[in-house]
C-alpha cells in the first residue's frame, strides 16, 4: 500500500528525527525541515510551490530561476521533465523547443549533447546566451539539502527518476504526483524498496475523477497530500476538501490559473492590490499547500496571516 509505506518508510523517518529528544532536536538542512511539515497534518505553515521556478525574471525551468526561488524561500520548487533521444531526462515543459529555447521541434528528436547548441529564452523570449536546457540531476543537485522538488509530468518516467534521487541521495525530498487510480500507483510503488513522497490530483466534479478520489480516500491510512483542482469553488469542492482535511491528509490547491482554483488565482491577487481576495477563500479550505505563479507576493501575504512560522 503507498499509504502505509509512507507512514513506516518516510513520514516515520522525518518524525523520528523530531523525536529524538525532549528538546525537538532541529532539521538538518531546510529540506527536512519542509518535509518534516509536510507530514505533520496539525502543523499551521503554509507551504508555498513555485510553478517552474522564477520564469518572470529568469528562462522558467532554469538553474537560475531555481537558485532564484531558493533565496525567495520558496518550499518547494516545481519542475516539468522530458527526455531525450538517448534517454536523459532534462527539465522543460513543452514537448518542444521552440518557446522557451533557440531549437526547433521535440525534444525527443534530439540526444542531449544536440540540446547543448541552443540557449534558453525568457518568457518575454529573451534570448539567454549561454543558458542551456539543464538535466534532472544538474537541477537536483543544485536543490539538495536546501528545497523540497516537485516532479510534474514524471510520472511516466517514474523509475528512471527514482534511480536519479537514489544516486543522489536526495528521494526523502522528491515529490511526484498523478491522476492515476490508486491501484496502478500501489503497483509501481511495489516495484521498489523504498519511493518517492507521492501525491494524487483531483479534479473536483468529474465524476471519473472523484471515483479515483474515493478510492484513495477508503482505506484506513492518510495519503500525504491531495491536489483538488475546480473550476468553481462550491459545495462540492468544500466537501472534498473537508473529506481531505478529515482522512488527516494535507491539502494542496493551484492558485496559477483561475481554471484550477475557482478563479482565485495569482493575477487576481497581484491586479487587486489586495491577496486576501484571492488567498484567503483558498485558506479558508484548510489548504496548506499553495502552487503559484507570484511566489514573493504569496510569501509575504502568508508572513502577515502568521502562516509561515515552521
Amino acid at each position: 500500500m503507498i499509504k502505509a509505506q509512507y507512514l513506516t518508510l518516510l513520514a516515520l523517518a522525518v518524525l523520528s528525527l523530531l523525536a529524538c529528544s525532549p528538546k525537538n532536536e532541529p532539521a538538518a538542512n531546510r529540506a527536512e525541515q519542509i518535509v518534516a511539515a509536510l507530514h505533520d497534518p496539525d502543523s499551521k505553515y503554509v507551504v508555498v510551490v513555485a510553478h517552474r521556478g522564477d520564469w518572470r525574471n529568469y528562462p522558467e525551468n532554469s538553474i537560475p530561476a531555481i537558485e532564484s526561488v531558493i533565496r525567495m524561500g520558496v518550499d518547494v520548487m516545481e519542475l516539468d521533465l522530458k527526455m531525450t533521444k538517448d534517454s536523459v531526462l532534462v527539465l522543460h515543459h513543452d514537448p518542444t523547443l521552440d518557446r522557451m529555447t533557440t531549437g526547433h521541434g521535440r525534444i525527443s528528436d534530439y540526444t542531449y549533447d544536440e540540446l547543448l547548441q541552443f540557449d534558453l529564452k525568457t518568457a518575454h523570449g529573451a534570448v539567454k546566451p549561454g543558458l542551456k536546457v539543464p538535466t534532472l540531476r544538474q537541477a537536483l543537485e543544485v536543490c539538495k539539502d536546501r528545497i523540497v522538488v516537485n516532479v510534474d509530468q514524471g510520472y511516466d518516467y517514474y523509475d528512471k527518476v527514482l534511480e536519479i534521487t537514489e544516486e543522489l541521495g536526495v528521494t526523502d525530498q522528491i515529490l511526484i504526483k498523478s491522476g492515476h487510480p490508486l491501484d496502478v500507483v500501489e503497483a509501481k510503488m511495489a516495484e521498489h524498496p523504498y519511493n518517492l513522497m507521492y501525491m494524487p490530483v483531483v479534479t473536483v466534479a468529474a465524476p471519473d475523477k472523484m471515483t479515483v478520489f474515493h478510492d484513495y480516500i477508503a482505506p484506513d491510512e492518510p495519503q500525504l497530500a491531495y491536489e483538488l483542482c475546480f473550476d468553481r469553488l462550491d459545495d462540492n469542492v468544500r466537501s472534498a476538501a473537508a473529506e481531505v482535511l478529515a482522512d488527516g491528509s494535507k491539502l494542496w490547491v493551484n492558485t496559477i490559473w483561475g481554471s484550477l482554483c475557482g478563479g482565485y488565482e495569482d493575477d487576481l491577487a497581484f491586479e487587486s492590490g489586495d491577496p486576501e481576495k484571492a488567498y484567503g477563500p483558498i485558506l479558508g479550505l484548510g489548504t496548506s499547500i499553495i502552487q503559484t505563479d507570484r511566489p514573493e507576493l504569496l510569501i509575504h501575504y502568508l508572513e502577515q496571516k502568521g502562516r509561515r512560522n515552521i
